[in-house]
């Protein structure tokens, strides 16, 4: 029996996240071709040619926002299937990766995108962002949340030495929760190699120096730092 042959596309997605003016933000575009022309979007295209799917992402990262990604850890999220996702050709399967990392430079629109911008992820959630951008969006957070219980990245986003409250302050607005102050000091003093005292205070507005610290030399925490059921998005 003859089956109804199926023409597949495969393009990669982007969510780069990172912490902006005390907020967690993500790297949208805005789309300058149809489908869904002005519409708020991840970075994302095409495989061409010979490309791996890694190497679609970086150069799309590349061409429509500007940024790189040699500078960026990018992780596979998942492969987003729907039959009806995208309504360019009958089926386009999408790969979607993931980054976050601090201090990232403002973004710069080129390609098919309009512009390129960093916005809150609260603010994009609101959004009806194009093709099924929400579920990647919602996906790709959660599992960024999970990267700060079993990595040390946190202190990435602070200066080079940093008190606790500036390291607990990273969990919060990643995590969207008010962590409890002494419960959390202790689970980072104690968490071996998480964290480097440096024997220096620095003064705090409630007259009390505050002990600053370093990254220490671990890359896991062991035990995970568990975030709280319940956080916001």
């Amino acid at each position: 029996m003859n089956r109804p042959r199926t023409t597949v596309t495969l393009t990669a997605d982007l969510v780069i996240v990172t912490i902006r003016a005390g907020q967690l933000c993500v790297l949208t575009v805005e789309r300058g071709n149809e489908p869904f022309a002005g519409r708020t979007a991840l970075p994302g295209g095409f495989l061409r040619g010979r490309e791996s799917l890694d190497e679609t992402a970086a150069r799309e990262l590349g061409e429509e926002t500007g940024l790189d990604a040699e500078a960026l850890h990018l992780q596979q999220v998942g492969v987003y299937s729907a039959p009806e996702r995208d309504p360019r050709t009958p089926r386009v399967i999408t790969c979607a990766y993931l980054a976050i990392a601090p201090h990232l430079p403002s973004p710069r629109a080129g390609s098919d995108a309009r512009a390129a911008s960093w916005l809150p992820v609260t603010e994009a959630r609101r959004l009806k962002l194009a093709f099924d951008h929400n579920q990647i969006l919602d996906d790709a957070v959660e599992l960024a949340r999970d990267q700060l219980q079993f990595r040390t990245i946190a202190p990435a986003f602070c200066r080079r030495e940093f008190t606790i409250a500036e390291l607990r302050e990273v969990y919060e607005v990643v995590w969207g929760v008010n962590l409890d102050k002494p419960n959390f000091h202790r689970k980072v003093t104690d968490a071996p190699g998480f964290l480097a005292p440096t024997g220096r205070k620095r003064p705090t507005g409630n007259g009390r120096p505050a002990a600053l610290y370093r990254a220490g030399h671990a890359t896991a925490l062991v035990p995970p730092m568990m975030r709280p059921t319940g956080s916001a998005f």
